[in-house]
């Protein structure tokens, strides 16, 4: 993709070029307001780019809207959660496999056979998923009961029940401890190599971005000012100064390279 956006007068992307590829680990950094959310939601469908196209699997859906483009193959949790917080756990999943899992309007209303058939496969899916995220045992809980590092981790199985081919994470390590940022962390890997999604993240966390990514973009005012593969080896001097610029200084003092 190669996009932009701009409000107003004010050009909040510009120029983005981004290659993403199957199976990989993408990392986007930048400091608050260097436009990283604004990406997402232009993948998203919820702005629309003034300038440039998105292309997924060779087709073009700049524009589409967000329930398209999720039905096209793009899913994404959001920095602060959205859970549907009065529903188990299970049926938050199931909400995702709607793409994957259909039966008709009178179907389900009269609750025919097909119904039931469908509804036990969504159950073994979500059960599934679940089991990957460690969340089985909760699954009849109620989503707002559980603590909050396993509702980050409830928000990533139901996005991947969309099934799709790109994942986007928004801060999915925000709040945690570090003892649940390296399970989340395992579980990420896990799931890359499971189900080989291309996956792109914006986190603040220089540790988990230099632990899990492979190739890392560094946004400031809506522009790509470095990029680099995330290998200490890759890491030069100039691309340091970058990190260091766009980044907490705090955080950036915890990474080990």
């Amino acid at each position: 993709m190669n996009v932009g956006i701009a409000f107003g007068g004010l050009q909040a992307v510009a120029q983005l070029d981004m290659k993403i590829e199957k199976g990989h680990l993408y990392g986007l950094i930048g400091p608050n307001g260097a436009g990283k959310t604004t990406v997402f939601n232009m993948l998203t469908g919820v702005y629309r780019p003034t300038e440039g196209d998105i292309i997924l699997d060779g087709k073009n859906i700049t524009g589409k809207a967000p329930a398209k483009i999720n039905q096209a193959g793009i899913a994404r949790t959001f920095q602060n959660i959205r859970l549907f917080s009065q529903m188990t756990v299970l049926d938050n999943v199931k909400i995702g496999l709607h793409n994957q899992v259909k039966y008709s309007m009178w179907t389900g209303i009269f609750r025919l056979p097909g119904f039931r058939e469908k509804e036990q496969e969504m159950d073994y899916k979500a059960m599934k998923l679940l089991k990957i995220f460690d969340l089985d045992k909760e699954a009849n809980l109620p989503a707002s009961s559980l603590p909050y590092g396993k509702q980050r981790k409830l928000e990533i199985a139901r996005a991947l029940a969309t099934n799709p081919k790109l994942l986007l994470l928004d801060e999915p390590a925000a709040g945690m401890n570090p003892s649940e940022s390296e399970e989340l962390m395992n579980t990420i890997k896990f799931v890359q190599k499971e189900f080989g999604v291309a996956t792109l993240l914006i986190e603040h966390d220089m540790n988990f971005v230099m632990g899990i990514c492979e190739y890392i973009y560094v946004l400031d005012y809506g522009r790509v000012i470095a990029q680099a593969t995330a290998n200490p080896s890759a890491i030069t001097p100039r691309l340091l100064r970058h990190i260091w610029e766009v980044t907490d200084m705090g955080e950036m003092l915890r990474v080990s390279i």
